[in-house]
């Protein structure tokens, strides 16, 4: 597979998430830079976290208006696999390419530490390999990580399975003591409807190496390569 990774003035997670999918995953990457036109004909795209553009106005809007997000979002409307985490996952919710908006943390303060979270389905890219049973160690590093959708929204999300992760405790029970940033239904990540565009807040790629001592974000990317390969099957 060949995957492009997004690079904006202010990305601080593209070397992590380009490490994890070229030397553990053993996949062709390619970078993408912000003012770029061409996707070089990749098969996936991923946005990675950070800070593009220095979260002036809001977090994700000025990376909205990029030219490789128009192409992008030709991409994604077309069918194409594309996975944002983090700042990605903004920048997909201001696109419009994914429901919902990510707000400031109900603390008011960045949130740097580890959260676990269960997948909701298995009936997506990035669930396809993971128990559903099990809570994952996934760390977060955000101030505006707040997911919010109107209740319409909510609703929509829920008749088309389209939450894919929840905020949860150790032993995956999900609870308002488990939400670290007052998300909606703690959610932490959602699809949109043709279930080929995923954003998340925690950040898979920082627990897929053992030198790490975590590899339970390793899963999640595992299912996105294994199920895109099928596709192209």
């Amino acid at each position: 597979m060949k995957f492009g990774v997004v690079i904006f003035p202010g990305s601080n997670c593209d070397r992590d998430m380009i490490y994890v999918l070229e030397t553990i995953m053993k996949q062709e990457v390619v970078e993408l830079w912000h003012k770029d036109t061409d996707l070089q004909n990749v098969d996936g795209i991923a946005i990675p976290g950070g800070f593009s553009y220095g979260d002036y106005l809001r977090s994700g809007a000025l990376a909205r208006f990029s030219p490789i997000m128009e192409k992008i979002i030709e991409f994604a409307n077309n069918g194409g696999f594309v996975f944002g985490v983090c700042n990605g996952f903004q920048i997909l919710c201001e696109s419009g390419l994914l429901p919902g908006t990510l707000l400031h943390n109900d603390n008011q303060k960045f949130i740097c530490k580890n959260t676990f979270i269960k997948a909701q389905n298995n009936n997506t890219f990035l669930t396809s390999l993971v128990d559903n049973n099990k809570a994952l160690k996934i760390p977060i590093a955000h101030g505006e990580g707040k997911y919010f959708a109107d209740e319409k929204t909510i609703e929509k999300l829920h008749q088309n399975n389209q939450i894919i992760f929840k905020y949860c405790d150790d032993e995956g029970n999900v609870s308002k003591e488990s939400n670290p940033n007052g998300s909606t239904e703690n959610i932490a990540g959602v699809c949109n409807a043709n279930r080929n565009v995923f954003g998340m807040m925690p950040h898979p790629e920082r627990a897929s190496d053992v030198e790490l001592g975590n590899t339970d974000g390793k899963i999640i990317i595992d299912s996105m390569i294994k199920t895109l390969i099928s596709k192209f099957e």
